[in-house]
């Protein structure tokens, strides 16, 4: 059985939606347990909404709940009760525990992760790392998207190492593309820090680098890894997450301005319908984040069950298809400290 903490008071639809997504997710796999931490009155009154089997749910008790306002690693040390506090707790030091999932605070979820789960020996900052859909119909990794603002050409080598293990892991794909996201796709744009990275990137035995990535190569393009800055990335998110809903908003206007319109999409509502799942984030789940020692999902603050259910299904997958240890497998091949040398070397 395959047993995934989750923080039922993490987001802005706790605990409603965080239990429904929860009970579904139970309904996709029956090789699955979960345990709900949070207001046992608020969780359980939720849960009697459902039938489900009580075996396969857990639920404790919590007092407090970690908010945005909240200063993250402050929160995670002294609101020692509070749901998410509570999971990565549990994660910790219950062995049949595989996985977390979360639509809490992001920076109270990186805190916890740092320190009370830890990072992969060698990594030196974990990263988000979302599954975005992309024109070949399969998906676009982007590490990292929001945990960390400021990089150095190493974080994105260890991104690029991460997220290419994931991208073999979970998606089978054997030799990923891995793309640096710049503002043009020659080799010598982007500040200093973004062309130490493209040196750095490009000398690695260990990955398939093909070079700068723009904004718009992350849904429409080849490549399977794109490697960001926090900053960056979460702005690219954000901006292909406002593209769905503008692209639905649009086509719900268009249809209600005359009748014609109407007709003509309904003619094409297989390749309206089509888009719209495409764009349609919630039902990818959260991102993982990739190098801690085990398995974490962040998911959308505004998560609804449909996206909670993918990333508790998500963070099953990531288990099953042993994500740590690829990534450990393949840091422990890549002597990282003799790439850099070269590439300081060149720059002298």
């Amino acid at each position: 059985m395959i047993k995934i903490v989750i923080d039922a008071m993490g987001g802005d639809n706790a605990p409603a939606e965080i239990v429904k997504g929860a009970v579904q997710s139970l309904e996709q796999r029956a090789d699955l347990a979960v345990v709900l931490t949070g207001d046992r009155a608020k969780v359980e009154a939720e849960l009697a909404k459902y039938k489900y089997d009580p075996a396969r749910v857990e639920v404790v008790h919590c007092t407090q709940v970690i908010t945005n306002d909240d200063v993250p690693t402050k929160a995670i040390r002294t609101l020692t009760d509070s749901s998410l506090t509570v999971a990565f707790d549990r994660l910790k030091k219950d062995p049949e525990v595989c996985a977390l999932v979360t639509a809490g605070s992001t920076g109270a979820t990186l805190a916890g992760g740092i320190f009370m789960i830890g990072r992969i020996k060698g990594i030196s900052r974990p990263a988000l790392c979302p599954a975005l859909p992309n024109v070949r119909g399969t998906q676009t990794l982007l590490c990292d998207c929001g945990a960390n603002l400021d990089c150095k050409p190493v974080n994105f080598a260890h991104f690029a190492i991460m997220a290419s293990a994931y991208a073999k892991a979970a998606y089978g794909v054997e030799n990923p593309k891995v793309g640096l996201l710049n503002n043009g796709a020659e080799a010598h744009k982007g500040d200093e820090v973004h062309q130490a990275a493209y040196k750095l990137l490009s000398k690695m035995d260990c990955i398939n680098f093909g070079g700068n990535a723009e904004g718009r190569d992350i849904m429409y393009s080849d490549f399977d890894v794109i490697v960001s800055d926090g900053f960056s990335g979460n702005v690219a998110l954000k901006a292909m997450e406002g593209c769905g809903k503008t692209v639905s908003e649009v086509l719900k206007k268009a249809a209600n301005e005359s009748f014609f319109n109407k007709l003509g999409l309904l003619c094409a509502w297989g390749t309206v319908g089509k888009l719209k799942s495409m764009l349609d984030y919630h039902k990818y789940g959260g991102s993982v984040f990739l190098g801690l020692k085990k398995i974490v999902v962040k998911s959308h603050g505004s998560s609804k069950a449909k996206s909670i259910c993918a990333s508790v299904l998500k963070a099953a997958e990531a288990y099953e298809h042993h994500l740590t240890e690829n990534i450990e497998r393949t840091l422990a091949a890549v002597d990282l400290q003799a790439v850099e040398a070269a590439c300081r070397e060149e720059n002298a």
